[in-house]
């Protein structure tokens, strides 16, 4: 028996078999060559790139068809949650779920008012360093031209190549360019597809998750899969109809009762994910997933990650310019890549480069958010942008967009609200790196703990013009003022002689003010008289130390 058929007879048990910590993972011949195999060991010998260090800022259109309904994140999987908002507004605005699925919501999205070009530069006004496009998510259209998945929106929907015309953009203004793959968890995330409403005169009558090609003659999909899309022809994961059950096995944990996807589906994902990487070149590729894409009943996730760092030393001629972000790293696992704390921030400097993401709104879409007035607002951003890059992490910020590929006014505003800042400070955030303290101030002793993934912003006290955050390039030390100040003598404990490990200080400047600022360093603080015709900044002054 050859190799390739010896694999292919093991098809049916490898999910099983990758749980073994005795099963060695198979490898491809090419890989023994290269410099990084499919395993953790060989990945922890990944050095995050001096780019993604530098760049502290980044910008993401989180924005597919589920942006089409405009009623909030995870809407194609709410929707088939009976007695649910999304549910309601669903059978209101649509009709019930066995007659428009969300197959039908995809043929409704056509993204008219889409223009990445005047949205890029709008982004580049920010400072932002790198770009991020949704390339799928757990709804499971692919948003490029896929030749291993026909479900993508050069066939449905806007009929257009999506990455790619984010990728023209960002590429063409010098932006970093970078996708976000989410649809490893299509598998059971769908489940709720398959059910039927248990009450009401549809009682009984199946959503269309268990639909087949065969059932399509005379449609508008005709001559396509709905199985391709939807993932459903297989049992339901223990707990299935407790819509939490599916965070709790995220983790692809057999022990929880989750369906365990085909290999055929596995190799499926791979397909895609390689050929997206393959064709578009990013520069990051963003994992919604605990570590890695259906680790660990697969390896297909340590498969594409090997392929990613070494295509891009190959193409970057033996320079690795490559980043994969993941969730819930262990400690070797967070030298295999980059971090990913979603709608949160560490208490502490971390010692390997991270990043926080979030959203200024919903991920998805969601009117609501905007006829409240909830976004985010610049100030709020900038807080979370400097506690983050303080700490050695970067900033991924979402900004939404309606399903017709327009940003709304209000976004716009918070938006335009962080490109002023930065175009006075940005010297301070971009290129710089941690201090040896990345702050002081009373909101430290409120910072609280992660949840899950993240999931603490907020949570804490906000940051004063009496919390102080420091960052350092060159020779020059940054000290960020947290607020306009009251007073006309700023005290900076921290660069006091006592505690600023020797840092001697000979200039003090203000970011965006011509002139140097008067200034006395004692043992206990640092002391900045604070002149009167400085223009009043509500978000962030930012010291200059030399």
């Amino acid at each position: 028996m050859n190799r390739r058929t010896a694999i292919k007879s093991l098809g049916a048990i490898l999910p099983t078999l990758f749980l073994s910590k005795s099963f060695p993972l198979l490898a491809n011949d090419n890989w023994g060559k290269a410099p990084f195999n499919p395993t953790w060991s060989s990945l922890e010998n990944y050095k995050v790139p001096q780019w993604f260090r530098d760049a502290k800022f980044g910008i993401w259109a989180h924005w597919g068809p589920q942006c089409q309904p405009e009623r909030g994140d995870w809407y194609a999987r709410g929707m088939y949650q009976e007695g649910s908002d999304q549910y309601k507004y669903h059978v209101e605005k649509y009709g019930h779920p066995s007659k428009f699925g969300f197959k039908d919501v995809i043929n409704q999205w056509k993204a008219e008012q889409w223009n990445p070009e005047e949205l890029m530069d709008l982004y580049k006004r920010t400072g932002a360093q790198y770009f991020m496009t949704l390339a799928n998510h757990h709804d499971n259209l692919d948003l490029y031209k896929s030749s291993h998945h026909r479900w993508n929106s050069l066939n449905f929907g806007p009929k257009k190549d999506i990455v790619g015309g984010w990728q023209k953009a960002a590429r063409k203004r010098g932006l970093r360019f970078g996708v976000s793959v989410h649809a490893a968890h299509a598998w059971t995330w769908y489940e709720t597809a398959q059910r039927s409403d248990k009450e009401g005169p549809y009682k009984g009558v199946s959503y269309d998750g268990k639909l087949t090609k065969e059932d399509g003659k005379g449609t508008w999909w005709e001559g396509y899969d709905p199985q391709e899309l939807y993932a459903q022809n297989h049992e339901l994961s223990k707990d299935s109809l407790n819509d939490h059950s599916v965070h709790e096995q995220w983790h692809w944990d057999v022990k929880t009762g989750v369906s365990v996807p085909t290999p055929e589906y596995c190799a499926n994902f791979k397909d895609r994910t390689i050929e997206l990487i393959d064709n578009y070149k990013p520069d990051v590729v963003y994992f919604d997933d605990t570590a890695l894409p259906l680790w660990p009943v697969s390896n297909v996730g340590l498969e594409i990650a090997a392929h990613f760092y070494n295509k891009s030393i190959k193409d970057n001629k033996g320079k690795l310019e490559a980043v994969i972000t993941g969730k819930i790293l262990n400690e070797q696992q967070r030298k295999c890549m980059v971090w990913d704390i979603e709608r949160g921030q560490s208490k502490r400097i971390e010692p390997e480069p991270w990043q926080t993401c979030t959203c200024i709104g919903s991920w998805h879409y969601d009117r609501r958010v905007y006829d409240r007035g909830n976004y985010k607002s610049a100030k709020t951003v900038i807080h979370m942008l400097v506690d983050v890059v303080s700490k050695n992490g970067n900033l991924l910020l979402s900004v939404p967009l309606r399903g017709d590929g327009s940003v709304d006014d209000k976004a716009r505003k918070t938006v335009e609200g962080i490109a002023d800042w930065m175009q006075v400070n940005s010297e301070g955030i971009i290129g710089s790196r941690p201090w040896h303290t990345f702050g002081e101030g009373p909101a430290i002793a409120h910072a609280p703990e992660l949840h899950a993934q993240g999931f603490n912003e907020g949570r804490g006290k906000p940051l004063t013009a009496e919390d102080f955050r420091f960052t350092q390039k060159g020779k020059s030390l940054y000290a960020f003022i947290m607020g306009e100040p009251s007073t006309n003598q700023i005290k900076i404990q921290s660069l006091g002689t006592n505690s600023s490990k020797g840092l001697k200080i000979k200039k003090v400047e203000l970011l965006g003010y011509k002139k140097s600022l008067a200034f006395k360093q004692e043992g206990d603080n640092l002391q900045v008289e604070w002149p009167q015709d400085i223009k009043k900044n509500e978000i962030a002054h930012v010291l200059k130390l030399s």
